[in-house]
């Protein structure tokens, strides 16, 4: 049985108008260092969001820490109504999108990874990463990172519509390098 999780769901959206972020450093859930990408950039977060959005001076925010494309949307859709509130920008339509899905998967199964790299692109330096790496374009463009464990984190994903069809393909590719546990009596 494969367990997939998804750990990381990144969104953006643009207000289309600039903002003064130093302003908005007097709320509490505002973080605001000017030292931090020359003072470009605020970091929103409050008790009832489960990840942060990052506001930009352009206007552009993006949300990261969530962990699906409702909960993204929904943030960056909090923020935005935020700020019309305190009457830091004026009312606007969000157009979201879901940048990146990053899950985890364990397929439960040993990989043996050298196998793995004689027969197929998957890069592997165990000297330099634990991991190989793996980039699929087909049936969409990710990469993965697999582990001797049966362990992958998988990263590029557009759509949680995109995760059985890649699940699926690496669940093969595991499943052919899969390494046979032999016991030996004594």
């Amino acid at each position: 049985m494969v367990k997939v999780s998804i750990v990381n769901v990144v969104a953006t959206a643009a207000l289309n108008q600039k903002l003064d972020i130093n302003e908005l450093s007097k709320f509490r859930e505002v973080l605001y260092d000017p030292d931090i990408y020359n003072g470009r950039v605020a970091y929103f977060q409050s008790g009832n969001m489960k990840g942060k959005v990052s506001i930009f001076v352009s206007g552009k925010m993006i949300s990261t820490g969530t962990v699906s494309e409702k909960e993204a949307v929904q943030e960056l859709e909090y923020v935005k109504d935020f700020l019309v509130r305190k009457g830091y920008v004026k009312p606007t339509t969000l157009q979201c999108k879901i940048q990146n899905i990053v899950l985890m998967v364990n397929f439960e199964k040993t990989v043996d990874l050298e196998r793995l790299v004689e027969d197929s692109k998957v890069i592997y330096e165990p000297e330099q990463f634990p991991g190989g790496i793996l980039k699929l374009e087909d049936p969409c463009r990710v990469t993965a990172l697999i582990f001797t464990s049966g362990k992958a984190v998988v990263t590029g994903l557009k759509s949680s519509t995109q995760i059985a069809p890649i699940i699926e393909k690496l669940g093969n590719i595991i499943q052919k390098y899969a390494q046979t546990n032999i016991e030996v009596e004594p």
